[in-house]
């Protein structure tokens, strides 16, 4: 349950920043009469969102009568679940600098459009998360048919995610961003690679892929099954005492070079040097002096 309660969290607040950005965005820019049409656009991304993760498991459980299929369906939700994830603790990570200004000058051009520009600017940056969440917890929660525990566990990280942007935008609370972002990545990370496993093990059940009794290793005498700790490991990073030789492969191979690549300090960019061009009398002009220039009203 940890696992869909650090999706839900992560995604949940990645949200928020989104919506908590454009409406304060709008509240310094006086235009408040444009919130109802944000919060129309969040509220139809909200929809569309549990509108998705219905169909997925209707779906799996109705649409798909044979188990083959079934398994099939659980296989390649899995690996598009873990694209997803990767793609987005990357995105995040290369664009949390940069991401107000520019949901602020998209939310300008908007303005100028019209309505139904700002609710389709605030649908947009609302749903790819939604859709994100509800393609990654299905995948996250497959094996817990019948347990309401996965989706109350989500529910409450998107809740808790809620409270702490709520706080945020009051500045009620004031947390490091860029290190929350990077140890639940790095855990989303783990989280992904047990999504790997498990859709590694549904193609070997499915007949896709060999292997299926080949066994790496059986720490099953070690590693009960059945107790509390056991259950946490496999919950979070399916992690499990007996898995096969393509499962564990698929876990170490993506886990690893993942996390390096992710942990791997950001390379800063040099400043660029200042170019300069020499005037008729060899005097050195400055690029910052042209930028000043040029931006400075002109008097009469």
């Amino acid at each position: 349950m940890f696992a869909t309660y650090l999706i839900g969290l992560r995604e949940g607040l990645e949200a928020t920043l989104v919506v908590s950005i454009l409406v304060a965005f709008l509240v310094k820019s006086q235009r408040r009469d444009r919130l109802p049409q944000v919060w129309a656009g969040v509220g139809l991304a909200v929809v569309l969102s549990v509108f998705f993760g219905w169909l997925i498991e209707y779906t799996s459980t109705s649409l798909l009568s044979r188990s083959e299929d079934r398994e099939l369906f659980e296989a390649i939700t899995s690996v598009a679940a873990v694209v997803f994830v990767t793609w987005m603790i990357f995105w995040m990570r290369r664009a949390a600098r940069t991401i107000a200004g520019e949901l602020r000058g998209k939310l300008t051009e908007a303005l100028a459009v019209g309505s139904f520009a700002v609710a389709g600017m605030a649908f947009l940056a609302v749903v790819r998360e939604g859709l994100e969440t509800a393609l990654i917890f299905y995948s996250a929660a497959q094996g817990a048919a019948g347990d309401s525990g996965p989706l109350l566990a989500l529910v409450g990280g998107i809740v808790t995610a809620v409270v702490l942007g709520v706080l945020l935008y009051a500045s009620a609370l004031r947390i490091n961003l860029s290190t929350f972002f990077t140890w639940t990545g790095a855990l989303l990370i783990l989280v992904a690679a047990g999504i790997l496993k498990y859709g590694v093990h549904d193609f070997q059940e499915a007949g896709v892929l060999p292997g299926l009794n080949d066994l790496a290793f059986d720490i099953t005498g070690v590693l009960d099954p059945t107790t509390w700790y056991a259950a946490l490991l496999a919950g979070m990073f399916n992690v499990t005492p007996a898995p096969t030789v393509l499962e564990t492969i698929a876990w170490i191979g993506y886990a690893v070079p993942v996390l390096l690549l992710f942990l791997r300090p950001a390379r800063r960019k040099p400043a660029p040097a200042p170019t300069t061009t020499v005037t008729e009398r060899g005097a050195d002009t400055g690029t910052e002096a042209e930028a000043e220039a040029a931006t400075t009203p002109q008097r009469a």
